[in-house]
């Protein structure tokens, strides 16, 4: 990993108030170290990660930043490294809460990952026009596109360990989406987003991340897809997964057969969003689709832990969460990093999607952050 010492920032207003952010967890974390812990356990394994929101990274949240501190060894930003909010505008860039993220990583020694440079969702409609707001012809959505990520991974170099370079290029029976970024610039328009973030940092790690790839229409699109990159001599590091994940799915047999077309090509998987929900599902096949939003007809139907999580479905969900890591483990060879999309239940998305106003418990620590029956039962996959 490559790491820069926390003096880079001690003579900035940021630099001390990270300081004091870190201090402060720190001494949380510290109280807790005699706790059994996810990165410990797997550390002969791989990493184990958590998407951060702004409150955790900037500490406004401490229980939630102390028990990152305590329990993962890499972080991702949920949102503030998405287009919309580091580049709303053509010529203005935000980068507050990204230095604040970028910075909490590197003063606690932690895996930092970059998500995301090339989306169809969360990238504002300007980067698709030029500046007279018309539609953007090839040449200008490609000025665009380089201009982006050589200033965003350029700020980050030698900081940010690995980038979420295209996130969600694919459709459900594997062929490529018709996102802007493909009916402006064609299907090269992946090549040359994996081209600039190399440019910009060769050094860093580069995946191609996505949902659903245990489907095996979608995975098989995926493995055509890395493999024609590859054939371009283009840098792909690893497939990134993302694990969204329910109490039926996938199955064991989903999961293996993924991880192993994927290291057949080569490279690294890491698991990079994963969480389980346990609510109804409103639709038969999985997606992590964020315009699928729907408006419930019967909420309490669809909502049925709105008071608590039942001891059947925590076991269930427990029981899950096991086979998983048990498959996990077996391909430890090939998996680089498992990072939940989120740090405990209340931070989780899958509260408010598909449906707003649900009460969902996906991941490991629970709404106090106190550890889940699935927390115990992946830990004793280790043993």
């Amino acid at each position: 990993m490559r790491k820069q010492s926390v003096s880079r920032f001690a003579v900035s207003g940021l630099g001390i108030l990270l300081l004091a952010i870190n201090v402060g967890c720190s001494e949380r974390a510290a109280q807790m170290e005699s706790a059994v812990t996810l990165k410990s356990t797997f550390a002969d394994d791989f990493l184990i990660g958590a998407a951060l929101n702004a409150r955790q990274f900037t500490g406004r949240d401490s229980a939630g930043a102390a028990l990152t501190l305590q329990q993962f060894n890499s972080i991702t930003p949920e949102n503030a490294l998405k287009w919309e909010n580091i580049h709303p505008q053509r010529g203005e860039y935000n980068f507050g809460d990204a230095d604040a993220f970028v910075g909490f990583g590197e003063s606690n020694d932690l895996f930092v990952v970059g998500h995301t440079l090339v989306w169809h969702n969360q990238t504002p409609d300007w980067v698709f026009e030029n500046t007279l707001g018309e539609p953007a012809t090839r040449d200008e959505l490609l000025a665009t596109m380089r201009d982006h990520i050589a200033t965003v991974v350029g700020r980050y170099k030698g900081r940010i360990d690995g980038w979420d370079v295209v996130n969600e290029a694919l459709n459900e029976d594997g062929t490529l989406r018709d996102s802007k970024w493909r009916t402006i610039i064609g299907d090269d328009y992946l090549e040359k987003a994996f081209q600039f973030a190399h440019e910009a940092d060769p050094d860093a790690e580069l995946y191609y991340n996505d949902y659903s790839l245990e489907n095996p229409e979608k995975r098989d699109g995926a493995v055509r897809l890395v493999q024609s990159l590859l054939d371009k001599g283009v840098t792909v590091t690893a497939i990134g997964s993302q694990g969204h994940n329910s109490l039926s799915y996938p199955t064991p047999e989903e999961q293996e057969a993924a991880l192993e077309a994927f290291a057949a090509l080569g490279v690294k998987v890491a698991i990079t969003e994963l969480d389980m929900s346990v609510l109804p599902a409103p639709w038969r096949m999985p997606t992590a689709e964020l315009t699928a939003a729907l408006e419930a007809r019967n909420i309490d139907a669809m909502n049925p832990y709105a008071d608590g999580l039942p001891d059947s479905i925590a076991s269930a969900q427990a029981e899950q969460y096991a086979m998983l890591f048990r498959t996990y483990r077996k391909h430890a060879d090939v998996i680089s990093r498992v990072t939940f999309w989120g740090v405990a239940d209340g931070d989780s998305w899958k509260n408010g999607w598909p449906i707003p106003g649900r009460t969902d418990y996906p991941l490991l620590f629970d709404r106090s952050h106190q550890p889940k029956a699935a927390f115990d039962a992946v830990i004793a996959t280790a043993k």
